[in-house]
């Protein structure tokens, strides 16, 4: 059950993310689910560390690990971006 949770909080984040950096045109569903689980999952190795949060990919759901893994999402579409265009947006 808590991998299906993940696929769905991740495709709402990806989703949030990819309208934050105005990619939501670009992108399918998959993509929004596959970038909200990989942003969260870099955010939980990374960022969770530093700031003493819980990641998501623990099954913890509150606000300060939805907040970093949004945060996740948001930094690997602006890497995808650069890559892709040469420019974050």
């Amino acid at each position: 059950m808590g991998i299906i949770i993940l696929i769905i909080v991740g495709g709402i984040l990806g989703w949030l993310a990819s309208m934050v950096m105005r990619t939501d045109g670009q992108q399918g569903v998959f993509l929004n689910i596959v970038v909200g689980i990989v942003g969260a999952v870099l955010a939980g190795f990374l960022i969770s560390p530093l700031l003493g949060v819980a990641p998501i990919t623990s099954g913890s759901f509150d606000i300060a690990s939805l907040l970093v893994s949004f945060v996740g999402a948001v930094v690997l579409l602006a890497i995808v971006n650069l890559v892709r265009r040469g420019s974050v947006r």
